[in-house]
C-alpha cells in the first residue's frame, strides 16, 4: 500500500470495513484503497482472530460490494450520517 494514512483515517477505514452496509467502493471513493488493500491493512492492523472473524463476516455480505447490491441503493452513507470531512486524498 503507497498511501501514507493518519491513525485517524486508518480508525476510520477499519471502522468502515466493519460496518456491514458500507461498500468497498466507499473506502476507494474517499481514501483511494482498492478491496485488496484494505484486507491487507486490515490484517496488518487487527490480531488474527480478528481478522479472521472480519473476513468470515464480510465473505457473504452482497452490501459490501456495490454491484451486488439491490438497485434500490444507490448511496454510499446512510442519509442520516454525518460527514466526517476525512479524506486521504490530496
Amino acid at each position: 500500500m503507497s498511501i501514507e494514512l493518519t491513525d485517524l483515517q486508518l480508525d476510520r477505514i477499519i471502522e468502515m470495513a466493519w460496518e456491514d452496509r458500507t461498500p468497498f467502493e466507499a473506502i476507494h471513493h474517499q481514501f483511494g484503497l482498492k478491496e485488496s488493500e484494505v484486507i491487507e491493512l486490515m490484517r496488518k492492523h487487527m490480531k488474527g482472530s480478528s481478522f479472521r472473524m472480519w473476513r468470515k463476516r464480510m465473505a457473504g455480505r452482497t452490501t459490501k460490494h456495490r454491484a451486488l447490491r439491490t438497485d434500490g441503493i444507490d448511496r454510499f452513507k446512510c442519509t442520516r450520517q454525518r460527514t466526517s470531512g476525512i479524506s486521504g486524498r490530496k
